[in-house]
């Protein structure tokens, strides 16, 4: 509040004292601002490795460290998920074989990728070659491989070993090796619908 006396205005105590109060609590509500930005930088400093040498950089040049720190961290994420995917789907197409015999019944359950269906037609050709009889081959896509059965008929060989010989043939065709490698329990489980059947 002010007052006019002989042509000189005169401010009150009390207007000089709520402009006062003003100031103090602008000074305040900065010092607060300013220790609560201390504080936050503070933590953001503890999550990086080199926390000393952060703290002893001007904070723009803190904030510059964090955002590189930051954009570093989500290309490694993002190359370790590429990764994972990668070696996923490469596990999902690899080939997958298993082989049972019963007296001369032979059944041969194998899985491929899309890229892989030359591997169906060379063991056709490998059963023909060894004059083993195909009775059936069933056939089903599951996402992106194709799942395969086979039911052939053994022929009595000369020297007894027509299973053995079949066998190591496709294995070594599917996996490289004599070894068999068994397929996962759910894709025995797995029903062929009768229109995937292809007969001989």
């Amino acid at each position: 509040m002010v007052a006019s006396s002989g042509g000189r205005i005169m401010e009150s105590s009390s207007g000089r004292s709520n402009l006062s109060s003003t100031k103090t609590e602008r000074k305040v509500r900065e010092k607060n601002r300013r220790n609560q930005m201390k504080t936050l930088y503070s933590k953001l400093n503890s999550l990086f490795p080199n926390k000393e040498s952060m703290e002893k950089q001007p904070l723009p040049d803190q904030i510059d460290e964090a955002i590189s720190y930051i954009k570093s961290l989500e290309e490694k994420l993002e190359n370790t998920k590429e990764k994972k995917e990668s070696l996923t789907s490469a596990t999902s197409k690899s080939p997958k074989l298993k082989i049972q015999e019963t007296c001369s019944a032979l059944e041969i359950v194998f899985t491929i990728g899309l890229d892989d269906q030359f591997l169906f037609y060379e063991i056709i050709s490998i059963l023909h070659e060894e004059g083993v009889e195909v009775v059936s081959a069933n056939s089903q896509a599951l996402g992106d491989s194709i799942f395969h059965v086979v039911h052939a008929q053994m022929k009595e060989s000369a020297d007894g070993l027509g299973a053995a010989r079949v066998t190591g043939r496709v294995n070594r065709l599917i996996n490289g090796s004599t070894s068999e490698i068994e397929l996962d329990s759910e894709l025995w489980d797995f029903v062929i619908h009768p229109e995937t059947i292809l007969k001989f």
